[in-house]
């Protein structure tokens, strides 16, 4: 989608003069990668019960049957790469050292792709935790489900936020600090249904930073934007990237 020079023009000067930039992402911005989302028409929970497949008390219920779907979403993730969104967004960390992502995705694309700064606010699909001793380390499809903890022998619990559970303290109040103190913050590819996440970008409006929204199709929170670019996030971004050799 093509926008007015203007309007890229103000991004633009955005990018140049904001200290502290942050991306928010969600499941859209892996799509185009090829990992499905879990709501839209072809979302995973079309499916799959989430109830069943991705909560606590599920887990605690049955371990070895959600071990079995995390292993064949891992399995989906592994044969996917960080597409042009994700390598834009690592670009810009590079000219701006300040740029910070705040994903709620669970996949490492934007670690692959080469962000250093990540607040993984949904966890990360290949860790595992010990509920128990608190061990976490590295999971893979190789191991006997469910997998144990090599310290105590407990059953290790994905390294995801499940539903039922609160996304961890630590990750959380310093997603709400960057969030509350940054100039810029892009939205790109969440529906921004999912709570808490979907309140950080009022933190950052409390901060009178700027809001730029990049998703196919309006949200809940659009009303909130400064601009709203609707389409691909792996075409758009990396327009946008490519401002900041332009001014």
């Amino acid at each position: 989608m093509a926008y007015g020079a203007n309007y890229l023009a103000q991004l633009g000067e955005l990018l140049v003069i904001s200290k502290r930039i942050v991306f928010l992402t969600g499941a859209g911005i892996s799509k185009e990668s090829g990992i499905p989302t879990f709501r839209g028409d072809s979302g995973l929970w079309k499916t799959y019960d989430p109830a069943k497949l991705a909560s606590l008390s599920s887990f605690l219920e049955n371990p070895s049957l959600v071990w079995e779907f995390y292993y064949y979403r891992q399995n989906l993730i592994r044969k996917c790469q960080p597409n042009p969104a994700h390598m834009a967004i690592s670009k810009i960390e590079r000219q701006k050292v300040d740029t910070w992502v705040l994903t709620q995705n669970v996949d490492n694309l934007h670690k692959m792709a080469g962000s250093k700064n990540i607040i993984e606010l949904h966890g990360n699909i290949f860790i595992a935790k010990c509920i128990q001793c608190g061990y976490e380390g590295n999971v893979n499809v190789n191991m006997a489900l469910p997998p144990k903890c090599p310290n105590c022998e407990s059953v290790l619990k994905p390294g995801t936020v499940l539903f039922e559970e609160p996304i961890p303290q630590k990750e959380w109040d310093r997603a709400i600090e960057i969030a509350s103190s940054c100039d810029l913050m892009f939205i790109v590819g969440t529906s921004s249904n999912v709570y808490p996440a979907n309140t950080l970008p009022f933190h950052a409006k409390d901060n009178n930073a700027f809001l730029v929204e990049v998703n196919p199709e309006e949200t809940c929170l659009s009303r909130l934007m400064d601009f709203s670019l609707k389409g691909s996030a792996a075409k758009i971004l990396p327009n946008i990237s490519d401002l900041l050799n332009q001014t």
